[in-house]
């Protein structure tokens, strides 16, 4: 999918997003329900997702220049980032006024907070159904939906608290209903940071082993040995590779990394590669093992008998 047609699904979900949620805070003040003063928070993080996921798509589109020379790809990891710590501090104040709540709880309007809580979920199903239709490959993007996606589970737990404020007059439903929203979040922020974290410090990607790798590419005929083997993601969904091959003296080279190159693209979808091959020289042992990592070897064949 093009990143004209995410801008603008993204761009459909942020005007639906923004347009209700002003309405839901000032239902929230007049209801004086925590529920939705959450929720309305919730999706102002909502609308700043979407922002910086638009920002960084603009940005990650620009070529590489100057001194960046991935470009500016990680804009999206960084957009991700903020949307999951935002995420987790929200959670922490809304967890607050919750207990808060539960202790001491204020008079709620039940019936408003039904109403809003039946147009939100509506409001979030569409928003939601634009958002997957985005290129969710994208932790960038994937941050947005998860956004949502949590937002439209907080107005089910806030329409639940409405009906029984509305049947049974128990106020503390709506802190209950809060907590819950802020329970949704902390699982989504973390997410977010965990995974963007891993991209920052270069982790392989997820359901890659990267010495499983290592062996696979020895085992390639011609090759003795596979050192520097470093396998990270530039941002989600394009990971990269380098590694330093090591060939058999009466290999050849160029053969080899055709090989080697064939098994990651076809394999393991690595198309942003970059390898070093040398031909092993007898006796010379300068694979760097302690500072880079460890070497994988072919196996040594046994001499004839």
């Amino acid at each position: 999918m093009s990143a004209n047609a995410d801008r603008r699904w993204l761009t459909i979900a942020l005007v639906l997003i923004t347009v209700f949620m002003v309405g839901e805070f000032v239902v929230g003040l007049i209801a004086g329900s925590l529920a939705l003063l959450s929720d309305s928070a919730h999706m102002l993080t909502d609308a700043a997702a979407i922002v910086l996921a638009l920002i960084a798509i603009r940005l990650a589109a620009r070529p590489a220049t100057g001194g960046y020379t991935y470009g500016l790809r990680r804009a999206e990891i960084l957009s991700a980032q903020a949307n999951g710590i935002t995420l987790l501090l929200l959670a922490v104040w809304f967890v607050y006024e919750g207990v808060t709540r539960l202790i001491d709880p204020p008079p709620v309007e039940g019936g408003l907070v039904l109403v809003t809580a039946l147009v939100g979920i509506v409001v979030n199903v569409a928003a939601t159904w634009c958002i997957s239709r985005a290129n969710r490959s994208s932790l960038n993007v994937e941050g947005a939906f998860q956004h949502i996606l949590n937002d439209l589970f907080a107005f089910v737990a806030t329409a639940v608290a409405g009906v029984v404020l509305v049947t049974t007059g128990f106020t503390r439903a709506d802190a209950i209903a809060a907590l819950v929203v802020a329970t949704l979040m902390i699982k989504a922020g973390w997410a977010l940071v965990r995974e963007s974290g891993r991209i920052f410090l270069e982790a392989a990607p997820r359901g890659t082993d990267p010495d499983a790798l290592g062996a696979e590419l020895v085992a390639v005929p011609g090759v003795a040995e596979v050192h520097d083997l470093h396998l990270w993601e530039i941002t989600s969904g394009e990971a990269a590779l380098s590694a330093h091959v090591m060939v058999r003296a009466d290999a050849d080279c160029h053969e080899v990394q055709k090989a080697v190159e064939g098994i990651l693209r076809s394999r393991h979808g690595l198309r942003h590669t970059t390898l070093q091959v040398d031909h092993a020289e007898p006796g010379v042992d300068d694979h760097c093992e302690e500072s880079h990592g460890p070497a994988h070897r072919a196996p040594t064949a046994e001499p004839a008998t």
